[in-house]
């Protein structure tokens, strides 16, 4: 029976992304191949324990979310994840799956909604962007710009326009907590009148950086 190392499944509300606020079952992969600077979620890095999918599936069918996500660390890098992925629609809930953007997408689920970084210079990962992920992303599918100051906005004021991406899907670009106040990332966006929404974390308002919730 196929498994994945998983960190921790929890309930909660959704921090960011377009169902921001509403009740969702997190299940959170372990293992990342990227190291970004900003990172709030190293402790998912090792360790975790191996489970068989069909128990984690059980054991998220018993919250009745209507909305699931799986994240990381970085899910696609344990193969098994796509099992998870579909395994998780057909529970019926929205299955949303939170990825770096280094890996690829080809063989996610359709029916998965893709939230995908593009990592900015300031994350240390610009490099591993797999660029040709932009051409797989749906309407339904999401693009995360996370932002550590000007450079790093400027430089995703290029990509908006070089990939036109406000016209494949909804862009979302949120400032690194505890680094870039949020008004500033405000002000250059209506500023320059992009068409991307802005996104804080509201659960870092909320508990602030206690993990898991």
């Amino acid at each position: 029976m196929a498994q994945c190392r998983i960190t921790e499944i929890f309930y909660s509300l959704q921090g960011e992304t377009r169902t921001v606020g509403l009740p969702t079952v997190f299940v959170r992969l372990t293992g990342c191949p990227l190291r970004c600077t900003y990172c709030d979620t190293a402790y998912a890095f090792h360790g975790g324990e191996k489970r068989d999918i069909n128990d984690i599936v059980d054991e998220v069918s018993t919250y009745k979310s209507r909305y699931i996500t799986v994240t990381g660390g970085e899910p696609l890098a344990q193969v098994t994840c796509h099992e998870l992925l579909s395994s998780l629609c057909d529970l019926g809930s929205e299955v949303s799956l939170e990825t770096s953007g280094a890996m690829d997408i080809t063989a996610v689920d359709p029916r998965v909604v893709i939230v995908m970084d593009l990592k900015t210079p300031a994350s240390g990962e610009e490099s591993k962007n797999k660029y040709d992920n932009i051409a797989k992303l749906k309407q339904q599918d999401q693009l995360k710009f996370v932002i550590c100051d000007r450079n790093d906005y400027d430089w995703a004021c290029q990509k908006l326009a070089e990939y036109d991406l406000a016209n494949r899907c909804e862009v979302l670009f949120s400032p690194v907590h505890g680094e870039l106040k949020p008004a500033e990332l405000a002000d250059w966006i209506v500023e320059d009148n992009l068409p991307v929404r802005m996104q804080i974390q509201i659960h870092k308002y909320l508990w602030g950086d206690e993990q898991g919730r």
